[in-house]
């Protein structure tokens, strides 16, 4: 199994926690994994967000073997996890898998530029806590017999495809990017080391953290900036 070395006992951990909040939603969740050098990038798609979740890793050398070679394969979350040696601040590479549809069509590589109306962490956090509470609230209010899958959905869908402001972030995007730990502090307090960017790239947003990024296509744009690879 080819053998990728981490940065340090941090960068393991790091992935070994994305890894685990990914099959928290979907217990037979496959990633793909992109490296060049000494930069991994860890896929994944946790299917109640409808959103791609992206987290960079640090490599110390790319392979075991030393060679610097590109590695583009999609494997098993679950396999991948338990290959992960904290300890030692390694990972093995499970078999490929046949991707799911998602795999195929990642965000750009680049032409990303930043967008402007982001609120501030805090405040980006508060409005998830808001919506969250809104949609236990409306569920509890309806009566047994209406607490159905599909109005469940419609609350759901009501809630969260609102936007961000004037940004066309939906709050979504935002609820997946702290739900699986990319909206936590970092820094001194008031150093805003953990602010997130918005980013743009013809059809596509990208919300960026220190902790990784989630990425999903603004409604309405057809097949623009869809990038096949």
């Amino acid at each position: 199994m080819t053998v990728l070395h981490l940065a340090d006992e941090g960068e393991a951990a790091d992935l070994a926690a994305f890894l685990s909040r990914l099959l928290h939603y979907d217990r037979s969740a496959a990633v793909r994994l992109q490296a060049a050098g000494t930069a991994l990038a860890v896929f994944g798609r946790p299917p109640s967000f409808e959103v791609l979740a992206v987290r960079a890793v640090r490599l110390a050398k790319p392979y075991e073997s030393g060679l610097d070679v590109t590695l583009d394969v999609t494997v098993s979350a679950g396999e991948l996890l338990e290959s992960v040696d904290e300890r030692a601040a390694t990972s093995g590479v499970p078999g490929a898998v046949t991707g799911p549809p998602w795999a195929g069509v990642l965000p750009p590589r680049g032409g990303w530029r930043a967008e402007t109306g982001l609120p501030a962490p805090d405040a980006l956090r508060a409005l998830v806590a808001a919506a969250v509470a809104e949609f236990r609230a409306r569920t509890e209010e309806l009566a047994a017999e209406d607490r159905t899958r599909a109005e469940l959905d419609r609350i759901g869908r009501d809630i969260w495809s609102r936007t961000v402001g004037e940004t066309g972030l939906p709050v979504r995007a935002v609820h997946a990017a702290q739900s699986l730990g990319f909206l936590r502090t970092s820094g001194a307090p008031g150093s805003g080391a953990g602010a997130p960017t918005l980013f743009s790239s013809g059809a596509w947003l990208r919300l960026r953290t220190p902790f990784g990024s989630v990425a999903l296509r603004r409604a309405g744009t057809g097949a623009l900036g869809i990038s096949v690879r």
